[in-house]
C-alpha cells in the first residue's frame, strides 16, 4: 500500500505553525528565566534555619514533582475560576511552566549550592566581603558553573513538554498541528512538521543556553 505524503498542503498554514512556534520560543524562554529565578529562592528556603521555610521549599517540590504536569495545568486553569481566579489559556500555561520548572530547578540549585564547600565560604568571610557579596561571588556563581548543563537539559525538557498546553487552547506549536491536521486532514503531514520544528528548537536552545554558559561562566576555564 502506498501512502502518498503532501507536505505542499501544509503551505496555506505556514503562519499558523510560525505562530505555533513563537508561542512556544515565548513559554520556554519566560518559564526557564522564572523558574531558575524560583529554583535559586526555592533552594535557599530548603537550606534555611528557619523550620517554616524549610518545611514549605520542601512541600512545593514534593508536591510539583510527585503530580503529573497536565493535572497542574489543569487546577491553574479550570481549578482556579472556582476560587474566583481566571485566568488566559496562555497566563495558566507560562504559570504551570513557571511552577514546575521551579520545583526541579530548587533541587538542581540546591545540589550546587552544596557542592560549594565550607573552606570556599570562610574564605569569602574572612576577605571582608560583605553577605550579599559572597553569596552571590563566591556561592551562587561557581554553583550555577557547576550546574549550568543541568540546568539547560531541564529548560529544553520544559519547552518539550509545553506540547500539553494546547490541552487547555493556547495556541502553541501542538496546538498548531492539531489545528492544520484538522482543516486539511493530513495528520501525518502535520505532526512531522510539529516534530521537526520542535527538534529544530530544542537544539538551537540547547546549544544556545551551553554558549551563554560558556560566556558567562569564561573564568572558570581561565583559572579566574
Amino acid at each position: 500500500m502506498k501512502v502518498a505524503l503532501e507536505f505542499g498542503e501544509l503551505l496555506p498554514y505556514v503562519a499558523v505553525f510560525a505562530r505555533g512556534l513563537w508561542l512556544t520560543l515565548q513559554l520556554a524562554v519566560v518559564a526557564g528565566v522564572l523558574g531558575v529565578v524560583l529554583g535559586v529562592l526555592g533552594a535557599l528556603a530548603r537550606g534555611a534555619a528557619n523550620p517554616i521555610l524549610r518545611f514549605a521549599g520542601g512541600a512545593y517540590v514534593e508536591l510539583v514533582r510527585n503530580t503529573p504536569f497536565l493535572v497542574q495545568l489543569f487546577f491553574i486553569f479550570f481549578g482556579l475560576p472556582a476560587l474566583g481566579v481566571k485566568l488566559s489559556a496562555e497566563f495558566a500555561a507560562f504559570l504551570a511552566l513557571t511552577l514546575n520548572l521551579g520545583a526541579y530547578a530548587t533541587e538542581i540549585v540546591r545540589a550546587g549550592l552544596e557542592s560549594i564547600s565550607r573552606g570556599q565560604r570562610m574564605a569569602a568571610a574572612s576577605l571582608g566581603l560583605k553577605p550579599a557579596q559572597a553569596f552571590l561571588h563566591v556561592v551562587l556563581a561557581p554553583a550555577f558553573a557547576n550546574i549550568w548543563p543541568g540546568l539547560v537539559s531541564q529548560i529544553v525538557l520544559i519547552m518539550l513538554g509545553s506540547a500539553v498546553v494546547s490541552q487547555i487552547a493556547a495556541e502553541d506549536l501542538s496546538y498548531a498541528a492539531n489545528f492544520v491536521q484538522s482543516r486539511n486532514f493530513r495528520a501525518f503531514e502535520s505532526y512531522i512538521a510539529a516534530t521537526l520544528l520542535y527538534l529544530g528548537l530544542a537544539i538551537v536552545m540547547r546549544q544556545a543556553l551551553l554558549a551563554l554558559g560558556r560566556r558567562l561562566f569564561v573564568w572558570r576555564s581561565t583559572g579566574r
